[in-house]
């Protein structure tokens, strides 16, 4: 396969095992990335332990590849990744970007949810505490390919925020910045979701001095009560027949051309027909309630 330079990636946590709103997010992001002829990378974001089901992973991995959507190289395992992370930390630590916080969350809610940067001159000792970058590259906006220019919350953008948890565990942010970099990413295709921390994300590679690749943020699935379909709300997993009419919704719901005739066609060969029509352009930005009677999520 000839690939272009463009880089996409999926990126799920093993926090349950994928359900439909999930495949909208690995489709989307697959079909944008071999539409382009690029790569496609998997990422397993297993630094949060607590909140990890034992065997989801695979789990994970065996439904991507039951649905069709191959990635190329190496699964990348952030619990793997401490070292990369430590380096990112130790770095930002040596430039003076960050401090240490032992602020404790009612401190914050009186502080309207927002944290006032409190401990940013205390030099408070790192036991017990957790790290907060010191924000010198606020994003109040950013261009986003289906959406056009998303406004943040100017307070928000403004924020010190966590890098690095009280518990020990690394944060999120800091996490997937490191890893979209290392992996060399040029666009990330997610869910509506994740709108929120992308202006931090989009600070902290400014802070690092990398490139920052393009965003597209896909629409939500809801159930009929209008609730976003989630693990945490337990959305029932992808079903393990025919995944065909399920590509197939799943196309419909990104408002994609599906071929009349999509039942007399191979797996391959639907997905492959769906590579060519893509157009990001005619998704929805609008988060939309899932209704198809082969699927059951009420």
């Amino acid at each position: 396969m000839c690939y272009s330079d463009y880089i996409g990636r999926f990126a799920p946590s093993p926090s349950g095992e994928l359900h439909f709103g999930s495949l909208i997010a690995a489709l989307g992001s697959w079909l944008q990335a071999r539409a382009h002829s690029g790569k496609w990378w998997v990422r397993i974001e297993d630094i949060d332990p607590p909140r990890e089901v034992p065997g989801a992973a695979n789990t994970i991995l065996r439904q991507l590849e039951h649905y069709g959507l191959y990635w190329d190289g190496d699964v990348l395992w952030q619990s793997q990744r401490h070292d990369a992370y430590h380096t990112a930390l130790e770095w930002l630590q040596t430039k003076g970007l960050s401090y240490n916080c032992t602020c404790s969350r009612k401190h914050i809610q009186a502080c309207g949810g927002i944290y006032d940067g409190h401990c940013r001159s205390l030099k408070r000792p790192a036991r017990q505490a957790a790290i907060r970058l010191i924000q010198r590259h606020p994003v109040t906006h950013f261009s986003d390919a289906l959406r056009g220019d998303i406004h943040a919350n100017a307070a928000l953008a403004h924020e010190d925020f966590i890098i690095h948890r009280r518990d020990g565990l690394f944060a999120y942010n800091l996490a997937v910045v490191v890893d979209d970099h290392f992996q060399g990413v040029t666009e990330i295709v997610r869910g509506a979701d994740l709108i929120e921390p992308t202006v931090r994300q989009i600070a902290l590679y400014q802070t690092f001095g990398w490139k920052i690749p393009g965003y597209a943020h896909l629409p939500l699935v809801l159930n009929p009560h209008g609730d976003k379909l989630s693990k945490q709300n337990h959305a029932p997993a992808l079903p393990q027949g025919d995944p065909r009419p399920v590509i197939a919704e799943a196309l419909r719901f990104l408002n994609q051309p599906v071929d009349a005739h999509w039942r007399d066609l191979t797996l391959s060969a639907l997905l492959e027909n769906a590579v060519t029509a893509w157009q990001l352009e005619r998704v929805p930005a609008q988060s939309g309630i899932l209704k198809c009677a082969t699927l059951s999520y009420d």
